[in-house]
């Protein structure tokens, strides 16, 4: 057996195979017992080979189908924790400021119950705590004389996970805000 240099052992292509780019070239490389087929690599385009028209359809097409892929940290603890007195604090501020002057409306009440947790929600997720995920329920209750019983089940990481409640009385209605900070890997 002749024994050449790795450069001289590459198969001879001929002009016709060099001109197409990305296609399957005839020649079959033999190395043990297994084929390797050869390809040779598209060849990059040309800026002028596209109309202005073109580029205008197959950017945004392109950008849609990339997919971002990050790296593995290995850090199970976030760098800022959640701190359940300062969303504590928060939501008693948010419940005092919007509740102060108002009267139960069974009407109202359900649309106001929703923007109230998307304020409480929207100020929690400003406050930088990373890798938590929120949620948030707020319930108004007429007074009538009648007590109230609020439960919740969840599955629960006791070590990082959390949960605040507030809480505003009114002569006419009870108002009670619950946020549960949920740690997500």
């Amino acid at each position: 057996m002749e024994t050449r240099p790795k450069a001289e052992r590459r198969l001879s292509l001929s002009v016709a195979q060099r001109e197409r780019p990305g296609r399957l070239l005839e020649g079959v490389k033999m190395k043990g017992k297994q084929k390797q087929s050869i390809f040779e690599p598209l060849a990059p385009l040309e800026e002028e080979y596209f109309s202005d028209s073109t580029k205008t359809r197959r950017l945004p097409f392109r950008a849609s189908r990339a997919k971002i892929k990050y790296a593995n940290t290995y850090r199970l603890e976030s760098y800022n924790k959640f701190r359940d007195y300062l969303v504590r604090d928060k939501a008693q501020a948010i419940l005092t400021n919007k509740l102060q002057q108002d009267k139960y409306d069974a009407v109202s009440s359900p649309s106001l119950c929703a923007s109230i947790s998307e304020e409480i929600l929207t100020a929690t997720k400003e406050m930088g705590f990373d890798r938590y995920k929120y949620v948030v329920s707020v319930l108004i209750v007429e007074k009538a004389g009648q007590a109230i019983h609020v439960a919740s089940r969840w599955v629960w990481d006791v070590q990082r996970d959390s949960w605040v409640s507030a809480k505003y009385e009114t002569e006419t209605f009870i108002a009670l805000a619950l946020v549960m900070a949920c740690y997500y890997e």
